[in-house]
């Protein structure tokens, strides 16, 4: 049988999971009354196709939205005490909800927004050097994806000075990142990648 702090964990990571399914973007743009972002663009149910195709205003109500989802989650991680790695696993479960939604056929957007709004709660710093580093390279590059993979990449490294308990989950994280722009980086490679 799992003991109270198993069960409390998993209890944790289940509702990770199930707030992180919730995709922003589909309700943003249901509720504005626009087409679904799945259906154009890059197809991706996220912030930037969301800019993208709809402009600054969906597109901010849409990060704002993925970014908290899991933060009540995390938050009680955090309250109840959990060690690094168990809140990890919490920040884990709601990125691969957004990424692997069961109401919407396990495909979901590429975690970007979310990973910023745990990463924000577990490890703020790093989440705002990130932040920072993807609005200076969208702004130059004009490429969401190039802004992303960038980010993620020095995501692991920003860790190690600024939270060094958090380096595993961290990495773990990033992992998650890259492999759902894998389809990014191949159009990249071949120019086809859609700018902002």
């Amino acid at each position: 049988m799992l003991g109270e702090g198993q069960l409390t964990l998993l209890g944790l990571v289940s509702l990770g999971y199930v707030s992180g399914s919730c995709l922003g973007a589909l309700w943003v743009c249901r509720l504005a009354g626009v087409g679904d972002p799945r259906l154009e663009g890059s197809g991706n149910p996220g912030f930037s196709n969301v800019l993208r195709l709809h402009g600054r205003r969906l597109a901010a109500v849409t990060l704002l939205l993925d970014a908290m989802k899991g933060m009540p989650a995390l938050w009680l991680a955090m309250g109840l005490g959990l060690a690094p790695w168990a809140q990890g696993l919490v920040g884990l479960a709601v990125l691969l909800g957004h990424s692997y939604p069961p109401w919407h056929r396990f495909r979901g957007g590429k975690a970007v927004a979310s990973a910023f709004g745990v990463l924000l709660v577990l490890t703020p710093w790093v989440a705002l050097c990130c932040a920072a580093l993807w609005v200076l390279l969208a702004w130059r590059v004009r490429t969401a994806a190039v802004a992303s993979l960038a980010s993620a990449g020095i995501a692991p490294l920003a860790s190690l000075w600024l939270a060094p308990d958090y380096v595993l989950v961290v990495v773990t994280f990033t992992a998650l990142v890259l492999v759902r722009h894998l389809l990014n980086i191949h159009r990249l490679r071949h120019g086809d990648e859609p700018g902002l």
